[in-house]
């Protein structure tokens, strides 16, 4: 019976991006490093562990990939401070983020919806390089980021994380954790975060980042039974959030809706209700079944200058799944059915965009393992939806050991998704430009779905360099896009253009790692990567706008040993460089308004240092942008903001500069 409840917790605490290796995922969760790759596992994961979130101040989902060299993390925008990811190249919406399965941002949260889940409340992070598990579904196509939060079986009693920093943020966490009876476990997790002043450093007249409240509060609880075969769980979650942007002088109350002054107020209201469970048969540990629904509702409600933009989804999503194996446990599959239903209440200005998705599909994943050097995932799945019609997704992953402490991995699949233009580039609204959807004959604000093939090889060795252990690793991976709504801004500075590719759009990503242990504890991570990314414009073919075709990474960490009383020092660097970008086009637009065509390149350098005063007590202190570099014209026509030439979306640097903060974490175990 043992055997059955560890394999259902990894059932439901993870259920998959892999459903078949948890097993091995799930062991090396123990190991000491907190960027973790198993040499074992079919897809090229990397495993983030709640040690490496604890390097930066990771106050939320956004800012937990600091230190991640498989993660590009970017502003979006010169006004929201809202952080962007990238995997191979690629923004957010090409990739599948969930959490604890289940898909989290997506659709109205896709621009803000990282910044939605505050950072204490995470366990650990999964990173999937390449096309995902068909379990999942069939929107990915550079990857997939899992989320998995803290559990109510192993929590802590309490948990106090207090933060502030010089731009004038401040943000206060805790936990609190009870066992209600011997099966059923209960969590509270309470988060508030403010910004409570107005900084305008580089003299533009407008803030470097929003005015800003967020409550957020989840209650989760969770029901184990080792006897029955039984784990569930059910979350309640309810979140506020504020965000006021623009010029300094902007009051919300005489300004909002005139040319007085520039303002913008971000007010998204969400609300979630999720539940799990999970049987694993008796006496067939190989064999379970477990069933995931979730229900959404998020209301935003803003306006960026005279721009108003709302939108309204309510989302229902439904997962059954089937774990078993054909003969014996060398041959394993995952099998089920999909129900997803989202009811969008969109407006841009005064005209409605308002549409029902619905889908439902069925998937078969197939995994071989020979238990030594070889493994297999193979899977696929049918879809229908009301508006990308009935469709196949093929998915493919290899792995194979050549030798001793190395993996060479393969993998190719097939993603489709509608693109939410609007929710996805809510920047644009920040700008005078006049957005303009071409294309008309496409169900999707008169588009077609976007259709892409992703094909990837990776290899890593580890390996011993002056008696001190090191590893390094290469990965290449391609994108082609056999349909893309492009996002054309190198037509005019006044104007976006939303159209369907008419040539050839693709990525093509490098990354190339080496890791090394200088001496006892001083640990060094580095990583090279360089970016082809070329889509054909009706202007020509250009490099994707604000992306860096090379980048280099480096991160430095130290730690002393633990004293009896649990004491210790930790210090943590990260160092990036990003090379030149290439810049939408200005050409047009007054001199002082004008941008070049690639942005300089610059570096960035971030650092923490934590005390760890007792297992129960540790404070922290660190810096941002420790070399102040900022863009040096961040808002174009900010002198003029209802002019022709207002933009403040391009973004390619840092603008707020240097920026340190601190903070304590206070435990009772």
């Amino acid at each position: 019976m043992q055997k059955n409840i560890v394999f259902l917790g990894l059932l439901l605490l993870s259920i998959p991006v892999f459903s078949q290796e948890n097993l091995e995922e799930v062991k090396i969760t123990k190991k000491r490093k907190g960027l973790q790759k198993s040499y074992t596992v079919t897809a090229n994961t990397t495993l983030v562990t709640s040690k490496e979130l604890l390097k930066a101040a990771c106050c939320n989902l956004a800012e937990s990939f600091e230190t991640n060299p498989s993660i590009d993390v970017n502003f979006s925008d010169a006004l929201t401070g809202t952080k962007q990811i990238k995997m191979l190249g690629l923004t957010s919406p090409y990739l599948m983020i969930t959490e604890e399965n289940v898909p989290s941002v997506r659709g109205a949260s896709q621009a803000y919806g990282l910044s939605f889940t505050p950072g204490t409340w995470v366990e650990s992070i999964q990173i999937t390089k390449g096309a995902g598990s068909v379990v999942n579904g069939y929107e990915s196509i550079s990857g997939q980021i899992n989320t998995e939060l803290i559990k109510p079986i192993n929590d802590i009693p309490f948990f106090l994380n207090a933060y502030g920093s010089s731009d004038s943020r401040f943000e206060l966490n805790t936990h609190f954790n009870t066992q209600l009876s011997q099966k059923w476990s209960s969590s509270l997790f309470l988060h508030g975060n403010t910004r409570v002043s107005k900084m305008d450093q580089n003299k533009d007249g407008f803030m470097d980042n929003p005015l800003a409240k967020q409550i957020n509060v989840m209650n989760r609880y969770q029901y184990y039974d080792a006897d029955k075969g039984l784990v569930s769980f059910i979350n309640f979650r309810y979140m506020n959030d504020k965000k006021q942007s623009g010029e300094v002088d902007f009051d919300a109350e005489k300004d909002k809706g005139t040319i007085n002054k520039w303002g913008s107020e971000i007010n998204t209201q969400r609300l979630d209700l999720a539940t799990k469970v999970g049987y694993v048969f008796k006496d067939m540990p190989f064999q379970s079944i477990g069933f995931q629904n979730a229900f959404t509702l998020h209301d935003q409600n803003s306006y960026y200058g005279l721009n108003l933009y709302d939108i309204k989804q309510s989302s229902f999503y439904s997962n059954l799944i089937f774990n078993s194996i054909i003969n014996n446990t060398k041959h394993k599959f995952a099998t089920g059915i999909n129900f997803a239903y989202d009811n969008y209440k969109e407006f841009v200005g005064v005209k409605d965009y308002g549409r029902i998705d619905n889908s439902i599909g069925a998937f078969f994943e197939y995994t071989y393992d020979n238990d030594d050097n070889f493994s297999l995932v193979l899977g696929g799945r049918v879809d229908n939806h009301n508006r990308l019609g009935t469709f196949v997704t093929p998915r493919l992953h290899l792995r194979y050991n050549p030798w001793e402490k190395s993996v060479l991995r393969f993998s190719a699949g097939r993603g489709k998704r509608a693109a939410n233009i609007f929710a996805e580039n809510q920047s644009l609204f920040a700008s005078s430009r006049v957005l303009s959807v071409l294309d008309t004959d496409g169900k999707i604000y008169g588009l077609n779905p976007e259709i892409a093939w992703n094909y990837g090889v990776s290899f890593n060795q580890k390996f011993q360099l002056f008696g001190r252990n090191a590893d390094a690793g290469v990965d290449f991976y391609r994108t082609d896009f056999q349909n893309q709504v492009v996002v054309d801004v190198m037509q005019s500075p006044q104007e976006v253009l939303f159209y369907n590719l008419n040539g050839k759009s693709f990525a093509n990503s490098l990354q190339v790692e080496f890791n090394y242990e200088l001496v006892h504890n001083l640990n060094l991570r580095t990583a090279y990567k360089y970016y082809d990314i070329q889509t054909e414009y009706l202007s020509g073919v250009y490099q994707r706008p604000l992306q860096a075709k090379h980048r280099f990474f480096a991160n430095l960490e130290y730690e002393t040993h633990r004293s009896e009383k649990g004491g210790q020092w930790r210090f943590d660097a990260t160092y990036n460089w990003l090379g030149k970008q290439q810049l939408p086009v200005t050409a047009s637009n007054p001199v002082a308004d004008r941008l070049f065509d690639f942005s300089p390149a610059y570096s960035l350098i971030n650092t923490q240092i934590t005390r760890v005063f007792s297992s129960t007590f540790e404070v922290y202190v660190g810096g941002e942008n420790i070399g102040n570099y900022k863009q040096s014209k961040a808002i174009l026509g900010s002198e003029n903001p209802f002019g022709p030439t207002f933009d403040a979306s391009i973004v390619y640097a840092p603008i707020f500069g240097q920026m340190y903060y601190a903070g304590l974490r206070f435990k009772i175990k």
